[in-house]
């Protein structure tokens, strides 16, 4: 009875995860220009990277090839994680289609959230051919050991985790403004900043780096990486996961509060 109710619960979050990822596959030629474009993307950065630091064995105690390393695989996870379009929220609540999806037996979160899985899977072919590009050029090596690798994969789930919440909580500042281009293009390149997928905080200036560590952006990228790379061990590696996994509670529950207030503000626009 348990399994048949679940299996039910799970048949509509199945069919919008198959829609992000069918949706990412219906446009195959912005697909390809992705590929394409993470390809010279992930050239660039090995050769530039490499041109910074000729004549130099470390940058800020952090050698040529873990930079240039951290450089492609930050880009790469980047083009899967934060697609430009990584929510169709804004546009249901500006066409008025937001009533329909209020009215289905699943939860908006649980929706968005599910359609926002299915286009990261559908992206990851972007991501492969970045990662391919990189081992191509030996800008890209595997993690040091077994260990570095599970918790490699345990980060990148609540980082991917951390990520799709605080995207679906800036789509929700529709319900607020119609219009939220400026807040994607703001939101985006803090992101991307803070998260030290464009500058490894490694290289950030000394009193900014105690700042960002303790952000929830840091979680979505350079956490994972550091983990990759073997730089935290023991109880700084577990006290990283627990960060981790600590900013996902908190920012589920402002989703959830968030959440309840644009319920209101729905039926007073509605009214």
């Amino acid at each position: 009875m348990y399994v048949d109710t679940l299996n039910t619960r799970l048949t509509g979050l199945r069919g919008l995860y198959r829609a992000g990822y069918r949706s990412v596959l219906a446009y195959r030629a912005d697909l390809l220009f992705g590929v394409v474009g993470l390809v010279i993307q992930a050239t660039l950065t090995v050769v530039v990277w490499r041109v910074l630091y000729a004549g130099h064995d470390e940058v800020a105690g952090i050698g040529s090839s873990t930079a240039v390393a951290y450089a492609v695989l930050a880009a790469c996870i980047q083009s899967v994680v934060m697609p430009w379009q990584f929510s169709s929220l804004p546009q249901r609540v500006m066409r008025g289609q937001i009533g329909v999806d209020m009215m289905r037996p699943r939860s908006l979160i649980s929706q968005n959230l599910a359609q926002a899985g299915g286009t990261m899977v559908g992206r990851l072919p972007i991501g492969a051919a970045g990662l391919i590009t990189g081992l191509a050029l030996g800008g890209v090596k595997a993690p040091h050991s077994l260990l570095d690798l599970l918790a490699w994969v345990v980060s990148m789930v609540l980082g991917i985790a951390n990520i799709m919440t605080i995207n679906l909580l800036v789509s929700m500042t529709a319900f607020w403004t119609l219009e939220i281009g400026g807040v994607l293009i703001l939101y985006r390149f803090g992101s991307a900043f803070l998260s030290g997928a464009l500058i490894p905080l490694w290289f950030m200036p000394g009193w900014l780096q105690p700042i960002i560590s303790w952000l929830p952006f840091q979680a979505q990228i350079y956490a994972p990486l550091s983990i990759w790379f073997g730089t935290r061990h023991g109880a700084e590696l577990l006290g990283t996961l627990a960060v981790q996994l600590g900013w996902v509670l908190v920012l589920f529950l402002l989703l959830q509060l968030v959440w309840r207030r644009a319920v209101h503000k729905v039926v007073v626009l509605g009214g």
